[in-house]
């Protein structure tokens, strides 16, 4: 059998603070991938939308690259659990898609 040892107040506190920060850095990467899906070009000369959209989703792609290093260190602290790694693994593969696959074209 496991030894389950009590949480102390302040491992609730940084469980805590680790789930508000992550779940922000997760909201702030969701918005710029939509924000990346929403821009579509109007037409063949509207060469603005499709960079807009590039930098959307290569910024998302940083940000959840930032959140999954973070989401590491809080689970290696065993203040969070592994499924963290979940929501910043999606939306990369979202961004990823974004970028290659499912780009504007102009």
């Amino acid at each position: 059998m496991t030894q389950q040892h009590p949480r102390s107040a302040s491992h609730q506190i940084c469980a805590g603070v680790g789930t508000v920060f992550l779940t922000v850095g997760n909201l702030a990467t969701g918005y710029l991938l939509l924000l990346a899906y929403a821009a579509e070009p109007a037409g063949p000369w509207d060469s603005e939308s499709v960079a807009h959209s590039n930098f959307a989703a290569g910024l998302a792609l940083a940000f959840a690259a930032v959140i999954a290093l973070l989401t590491w260190v809080f689970v290696r602290a065993e203040w969070l659990r592994r499924w963290w790694f979940t929501l910043p693994a999606l939306l990369a593969c979202a961004a990823v898609l974004r970028l290659t696959l499912l780009a504007p074209e102009l």
